[in-house]
């Protein structure tokens, strides 16, 4: 009963196995896209950043620095913000952990999705494979028929089978490129917002500073 109902299964070919690669494949670049967005869109002024820090590092007043960073969107000057009001409240202490919390929460956010396209990256190529094993064997069952036309109908279907795998690895290789290129990224974007946040905290230590031009992040 269970052979027969593997069978069944393994003989509806790999047509199915194809449609879900490219079902993969939109939704990995749905969420490339959405995630190029959330970041275009959640990016600080750098020059304007960079300027309202400076000012502060070298003796500019927190009421100065928290006016700017208030008019400023993006996940630097939320972290930088938290930072900056913890700092005055409770010190550079309470600043560090407020830090550190609001970093972790940015992390988490600038992470979301990318499992998608990881997961695609290192599976596709396995779910191509099982399309061309269940593309073979629905052909050598049409062999077995022993029609007049099975010969060249197996031929036909074991390269059709074939092109799962090939498929499988075209979705796979922008996958894993994608999950790369992200994760670089956003480390560097956070690399970047620890070292604000330490040039800010510096102030508060009784540390002077000045904030080193951050990175072009490229988009």
């Amino acid at each position: 009963m269970l052979e027969e109902k593997l069978m069944s299964f393994s003989l509806m070919g790999a047509e199915w196995v194809l449609w879900l690669l490219v079902g993969l494949s939109v939704v990995c670049f749905g969420v490339a896209v959405e995630r190029w967005i959330y970041q275009a869109l959640n990016r600080s002024p750098r020059a304007a950043l960079q300027g309202a820090l400076n000012a502060f590092l070298t003796g500019g007043s927190s009421d100065d620095l928290a006016g700017a960073l208030k008019g400023m969107k993006g996940m630097e000057a939320r972290v930088l913000a938290a930072g900056l009001e913890a700092a005055v409240e409770g010190g550079s202490e309470a600043a560090e952990e407020v830090i550190a919390g609001n970093l972790k929460f940015e992390k988490q956010k600038l992470s979301r999705g990318l499992i998608i396209i990881g997961t695609t990256g290192s599976n596709a190529p396995f779910v191509g494979l099982f399309g061309t094993v269940l593309g073979i064997i629905k052909a050598f069952h049409d062999l077995g028929v022993g029609t007049d036309e099975a010969a060249t109908a197996v031929m036909g279907g074991i390269s059709e089978a074939l092109v799962a795998t090939a498929v499988g690895l075209m979705v796979a290789i922008p996958a894993v490129v994608l999950y790369n290129y992200f994760q670089t990224r956003n480390k560097t974007l956070v690399a970047e917002l620890e070292s604000m946040s330490h040039l800010l905290l510096s102030r508060f230590k009784g540390h002077h500073a000045t904030a080193p031009a951050p990175r072009a992040v490229g988009a």
